[in-house]
């Protein structure tokens, strides 16, 4: 199956879409903010979704997505990353994805390629689902952090 294959191709190139993924958002201004995250810290966190895409896609449940990027919205939200900031790297990441399958998995032929639309079902599904939690985690920071204010305030008055 030819998206199976392809994902195995992504899983087999993970450090060049890492280290790829890192040039195009230090390059970014969209993604500025993210500079205030450790660059081992992005590589990590680039470098396991690319590694390990074939889990994500094929075994891991919305819980395990929620799991992950829900406690990743808040720890950029804590940082005071804006979360245009991280919705961009998170798309980023995806796109970084289908520039390289255009230019290194893509060359089928036409009946072949349908094989794919499989595929991009579950990156965008995946995709789509990584940018909802890490949003809600954010806000939760934020919704928390309101609260503890308000309480502080509450208490002094």
């Amino acid at each position: 199956m030819i998206a199976l294959r392809l994902v195995r191709l992504i899983e087999s190139h993970s450090e060049q879409l890492t280290e790829s993924l890192l040039h195009k958002l230090e390059r970014s201004s969209r993604a500025a903010d993210l500079r205030k995250v450790p660059m081992h810290e992005l590589r990590e966190r680039a470098g396991e979704i690319y590694r390990n895409l074939s889990d994500w896609l094929l075994t891991k449940t919305e819980d395990d997505i929620e799991r992950v990027y829900t406690p990743l919205g808040r720890r950029r939200a804590e940082r005071g990353i804006d979360l245009s900031a991280l919705c961009w790297a998170l798309m980023m990441t995806e796109e970084n994805l289908w520039d390289f399958l255009e230019m290194e998995g893509m060359r089928e032929k036409p009946l072949e390629i349908l094989g794919g639309f499989e595929l991009l079902r579950l990156l965008d599904l995946f995709f789509d689902q990584a940018i909802y939690f890490a949003t809600l985690g954010y806000e939760s920071y934020w919704k928390a952090k309101h609260a503890e204010e308000g309480a502080h305030l509450a208490h002094v008055a």
